[in-house]
């Protein structure tokens, strides 16, 4: 059966085709049913059911099967989703193997499906997201060698600073995905892991095979078996949504940048034009930064589902009322809007149209005031800081009351004369040369980045 109609219009915008698939009606169901074929192959494997029961139940475990809009209609009823399913997927059994049905669901609960049907979802998210992260990261990565030497204006405050690098700022791009593929290493064995309690979290319907079944179902479906059935310890989920709050505000800041340097007035760097994109419906001239605004989206939207994440953790007892609902559509839609992110980011990392001439033009839209740091430091060490500090403060008053270009100014004043030669402002009035560190941090973060990758 199909998935139920929902809006997409703007799916194919906000998200990932493969992650909305993963999260779609039938990827939720065939998570389940993953659970349940996997119990049954669990259970058989330590006598508890026959192994002639498998092969029946597993045939039913097809999400195909199923029609998700009587479904829907029966969970309105149920509160869960995993109690209709149950039944369905019981009915199918029953019309082939009356026998095989008697063992379905055995000694598990409706939050043992769901749960660890959700984290069976959860482990595919993780791939793509790997994934993705990767191939952003070698893209960034080769964008900050290219750049690691182009100069453009930093900027604090949204004004002028002192020089930067074009492959400065990627690599500070870099470093942010970088860590996050780091922590979503490092969380990947507390998140997979089953979710196996029965009614209460004591499966005490299962006797003494109770953990021989819970360890050979951890091992069918290829997950840690934690130290006790977490219903209520939500932390895992949570630790999972944060790194992904993590994640889309690493790429809102991405998009902020790209659409910041795609101002008119800065005109500096640019997504990668394409027919019919960022156009507007009125002036045949806008070239709009569509793409970044799917990450600034993202990282607007995803911090209120990651704190609606939060608020319901302190869940009630052994099984909660209204808080553990409240998870079900939030995670798979902050997985789904960062996945959307990141493609957006893929679709521009690699193809990012750099304007370097603009960069040098607008370097010097202060007429040398940007570099007014560097000449105040050199001749500190020649006439003390104060003394320093006041004197360029005073040329550079002096350079924008007369229009004029600092070099100049500081070329007619004895005092700075004195103390620095033609050549010596030449170099000290040139970005190139007031780039610091910043070739350094795009080697260091490559650098994490490839060490990452091996």
């Amino acid at each position: 059966m199909s998935d139920r109609p929902n809006n997409q219009l703007f799916d194919a915008y906000f998200t990932s085709s493969a992650m909305r698939e993963i999260f779609s009606d039938s990827g939720r169901v065939q998570g389940m049913l993953d659970f349940e074929a996997g119990l049954a192959r669990a259970e058989a494997r330590v006598g508890l059911v026959p192994h002639t029961a498998v092969a029946p139940i597993e045939a039913a475990c097809k999400a195909e099967l199923y029609d998700f809009q009587a479904l829907g209609v029966a969970i309105a009823t149920a509160g869960n989703s995993a109690i209709p399913l149950v039944k369905m997927l019981g009915k199918q059994i029953a019309a082939q193997s009356p026998e095989a049905e008697r063992y379905v669901h055995l000694g598990a609960t409706s939050q043992d499906v769901m749960d660890t049907g959700l984290v069976l979802q959860l482990r595919a998210a993780l791939q793509l997201l790997d994934a993705d992260l990767a191939t952003l990261g070698d893209s960034l990565a080769r964008q900050a060698h290219r750049y690691a030497t182009t100069p453009l204006a930093g900027r604090t405050w949204l004004q002028h600073a002192t020089p930067v690098t074009l492959g400065m700022k990627i690599a500070g791009w870099l470093g942010a995905i970088t860590r996050s593929r780091q922590r979503l290493q490092e969380l990947k064995p507390r998140l997979l892991s089953l979710q196996f309690g029965g009614a209460s979290g004591t499966l005490a319907a299962l006797g003494d095979k109770a953990m021989p079944i819970a360890e050979a179902l951890a091992d069918e479906l290829n997950l840690s078996l934690p130290d006790q059935p977490w219903h209520t310890q939500r932390d895992r989920l949570v630790e999972f949504a944060s790194a992904l709050g993590l994640i889309a505000g690493s790429l809102g800041k991405l998009g902020r940048d790209i659409s910041l340097l795609m101002q008119t007035e800065a005109a500096e760097v640019f997504e990668p034009s394409a027919p019919g994109k960022g156009g507007s419906s009125t002036m045949p001239h806008k070239r709009n930064p569509v793409g970044a605004a799917v990450l600034i989206g993202a990282a607007t939207r995803v911090p209120g589902l990651v704190a609606t994440m939060f608020a319901a953790m302190p869940q009630e007892h052994e099984r909660s009322l209204g808080l553990w609902h409240a998870e079900w559509d939030t995670l798979p839609e902050i997985c789904c809007l960062v996945s959307g992110a990141l493609q957006q980011a893929l679709l521009f990392s690699e193809g990012l149209e750099v304007d370097a001439a603009r960069m040098l033009k607008n370097l010097d839209l202060t007429q040398g005031l940007v570099l007014a740091e560097a000449v105040s430091i050199v001749l500190a060490q020649r006439l003390g800081r104060d003394t320093a500090h006041h004197l360029l403060e005073q040329c550079c008053k002096r350079a924008v009351a007369e229009k004029r270009h600092l070099r100049a100014v500081l070329g007619d004043d004895p005092a700075v004369t004195a103390e620095l030669s033609a050549d010596e402002l030449d170099r000290l009035l040139d970005p190139a040369h007031y780039l610091g560190q910043a070739n350094t941090w795009v080697e260091r973060a490559v650098a994490e980045h490839n060490r990452l990758s091996a």
